[in-house]
Order: structure tokens, then sequence, then C-alpha cells
């Protein structure tokens, strides 16, 4: 990990985490040592108990006394509540601002080239970014800062490389969207709901 030098600390250092957990670094049941990543990331251990506090907030890890923190063994359940919460906040956003077309196309056209390039953590990174914008354009920090919280590109990594679609799909899956929010479709925060819960893994006893 290279050394963390910008404050807040306990932002970068949850983002690095986050990073590690989204490209396989640590695995469901690795443990994550405070002192091991203070020494690795240059800064005390307070700030990384800090930020392993609010991951075990996301339910990405969890925590045992005398134990330490480990990365949790996720569940469909896991993942499809995450989806079911993100979709609700994401068709909130549409019925409050309508997002800048050319900002989507910009990150669709993004995403399909890595995409063809085979790279899955650019794909993801402008997958998040597309979404991103859909939420900001809401106008409302309280409902983007919501959002972000969930942690979105990890769970988004996790849902693709456990349970998902291949590369292409998945960016081809953002065409629909694209289309409804040029032609002004009143049903586009339906359609993105849709598309969100997609992702989610489905519930006990259904296919689909």
């Amino acid at each position: 990990m290279e050394p963390v030098v910008r404050s807040p600390l306990r932002d970068h250092i949850r983002q690095t985490v986050l990073d590690g957990l989204a490209d396989g670094r640590w695995k469901p049941g690795d443990r994550l040592v405070e002192r091991r990543m203070a020494a690795e990331l240059g800064v005390s251990q307070a700030p990384v108990r800090e930020a392993l506090r609010e991951l075990e907030a996301l339910r990405l890890i969890e925590s045992a006394p005398n134990k330490g923190a480990r990365v949790r063994r996720l569940t469909r359940t896991d993942l499809r509540e995450v989806y079911q919460v993100r979709a609700g906040l994401e068709e909130m956003a549409v019925r409050m601002g309508r997002p800048p077309v050319e900002a989507l196309r910009t990150h669709l056209t993004r995403m399909h080239e890595a995409a063809a390039a085979g790279s899955l953590h650019d794909q993801v990174r402008h997958g998040v970014a597309f979404h991103r914008e859909i939420v900001k354009a809401s106008g409302n920090e309280v409902l983007l800062a919501v959002w972000e919280s969930l942690g979105i590109e990890v769970w988004t990594h996790l849902s693709i490389r456990l349970f998902r679609m291949r590369p292409h799909e998945n960016a081809a899956g953002h065409e629909p969207l694209v289309e409804a929010f040029e032609r002004g479709d009143p049903e586009a925060g339906v359609l993105l709901r849709e598309h969100v819960l997609g992702y989610a893994p489905p519930e006990p006893g259904r296919t689909s």
C-alpha cells in the first residue's frame, strides 16, 4: 500500500481498504490487523481503527473482542439488501432532477471501452460515475451522501465478481437508461430502479 500523506486520514484509509476489498487483496475471512495496516500506511492506529469501524457499519467487515477485525463472508442476502436500498435512492434522485445526458453518454462510452479492453476496474469506475451523475443531479446533498455511504464501488465489484454478468453485458445494460433520459421518459425512474435491482442476486426460491 502507498503511504497516506493527505488528511483526513480516516477517509484515505477507508478508501484504501475499500480498494483492497474490491481488487481482491483481502478476501472473506482475512484478518485486518490495525498495527500492521498503520505501519504500512505510515500512520497511527487511531485513524485505522476509525476507518475499520465505518466499514463495519457498512457490513463489509466484522470484529469480535480479542479477535480483531475480519472481512465478512458476504451472502446473496447482503448484496440484495444493499441493492434494494440503492435502487430506492436512485429512483428518488430521478424524481428530483434530470441528469446531464452528455455526461452519462461519456461514462457509457468509457464503460464500453473498458469492457473491450477487459478492464473490470475501469468498467466499474465509470459505471459508478454514471450513477453518481444521476444522484448528484437531484441537487440533494443528503441523498448524495447517503448513496455514497453505501460503498457502491465495492458492492458493484463484488456483485459482478460473485454473481453477475460479463463486462459487455454490464455496459450495454446502461444504454436504455440514457435513451430514457434523452427522451424525457416519465418512467425513467422506474426503469432505473429495475436496472439497479438487476444486479441483486434473486431471493431464495426465485431464479430472476
